[in-house]
């Protein structure tokens, strides 16, 4: 493969006879402008004669659920909402949730709201048909019994959560959040209408965005990258790259509502084979106890310092991620285009107003070594391209207090 320029790079960057695994993605994608006015076709497809809406009671005041709720009154489906997702999904809200499907014997969970609602809704999915807590499936292929069918329907482009084999769930016992992480945990079906994402405000439009963009860069780059992952990561970076900014100019801008949620759901397409690397490490505790930054913020706070740190590990990927993310970077050779990725994350991130100090959430220097060691322990770590010491990780976040 020609790589004496940065414009001659592969995307998917294959390595020649590469073995690697894609796992299988069974959920039924249907993408575009009107997708969500089907609801209630996919409803009945998913062989359920009840229905229960999970969302947040935020969702509830841009109108979109009374639309939901209206489409399936008309093909008489019974139904019922559980609309008190919090901002942090939490093992109280699954539970109160599966409390509310059982007391109405719903067959069919229908999940409308960002990241935490469909994480929520996939969750109690798993828990209406499986003992215990949802606290008890931490990890990874935990859930024995197959969930109910549930049906997926984002208004962010952000978490992927509608493609997503994991759920992230706040333990209400130990303020920590924790992972469930299941092939069985993948909904039925995904109605991917980028209309719903038009109410979304800027600074969540950004922060959410740059989830997305996070989730793209770090499985691109991860160890465990393959063609098929890595073709999507790229192209999602690309659209990520092209559309952000017009998103959250003009949140109604139909071409970047409509890319920005494609590049969201096929960065976590690529991700569910690859997972990701330090800046997801890190965003886990930093969004437990008593910090609860938003993810997304994290992330795209997170994401050039992570970039400097890896480029040079990985300089063939990160020249590429340059060059998809519109970086001058024509004529260079690889090792001088992979710095230019972290000057272009970092310009996205600036245009799009993130905020560039994690002391202005709280965070101060005694949260620093309890958060490095907790990152220690994920296994996003062992992918990233560049193995991090803790010092390493003492050191970003020091760079952003």
């Amino acid at each position: 493969m020609p790589s004496s320029t940065a414009d001659k790079i592969s995307a998917c960057l294959a390595t020649e006879g590469q073995q690697f695994n894609f796992p299988p993605l069974p959920v039924d994608i249907h993408f575009g402008y009107g997708a969500f006015a089907d609801l209630a076709r996919h409803v009945r497809r998913c062989g359920g004669k009840k229905a229960i809406i999970i969302t947040d009671r935020g969702l509830r005041r841009t109108g979109w659920i009374d639309y939901g709720e209206e489409l399936l009154r008309a093909e008489g489906i019974p139904y019922a909402v559980y609309d008190d997702v919090p901002e942090n999904s939490s093992t109280s809200a699954v539970a109160a949730a599966v409390a509310r499907l059982r007391d109405f014997k719903a067959e069919v969970i229908v999940g409308i709201g960002g990241g935490s609602a469909l994480d929520t809704a996939k969750a109690v999915a798993a828990m209406a048909t499986n003992p215990g807590s949802v606290a008890d499936y931490k990890g990874l292929n935990n859930i024995d019994c197959d969930p109910l069918p549930c049906v997926c329907v984002p208004t962010a482009a952000g978490t992927g959560s509608e493609v997503s084999i994991w759920s992230v769930i706040t333990d209400d016992q130990t303020n920590a959040k924790f992972g469930v992480g299941s092939q069985k945990l993948l909904p039925r079906i995904a109605l991917c209408d980028p209309e719903l994402t038009f109410g979304l405000p800027p600074a969540l439009t950004a922060a959410t965005g740059m989830d997305a963009l996070s989730h793209a860069v770090e499985s691109y780059t991860s160890k465990e990258s393959q063609p098929i992952s890595a073709s999507l990561a790229i192209g999602a970076i690309e659209l990520i790259g092209r559309h952000l900014r017009t998103a959250v100019i003009d949140g109604t801008n139909r071409a970047a509502r409509y890319g920005m949620l494609l590049g969201s759901m096929m960065a976590l397409m690529a991700m569910n084979s690859t997972r990701c690397g330090i800046a997801h490490a890190l965003a886990m505790p930093m969004g437990s106890g008593d910090l609860r930054i938003h993810h997304g913020t994290i992330v795209g706070m997170l994401l050039p310092e992570v970039t400097r740190f890896n480029h040079m590990a990985a300089p063939e990927r990160y020249a590429a991620i340059a060059r998809a993310m519109g970086a001058p970077v024509a004529g260079l050779t690889v090792e001088e285009a992979a710095p230019h990725a972290v000057g272009a994350i970092q310009d996205l991130g600036a245009d799009v107003g993130m905020p560039s100090r994690f002391s202005q959430f709280g965070m101060r220097e005694a949260h620093i070594g309890p958060v490095v060691q907790a990152a220690m322990q994920s296994d996003n770590i062992r992918v990233n391209p560049r193995t991090p010491e803790p010092t390493d990780l003492e050191g970003i976040l020091r760079r952003l207090m």
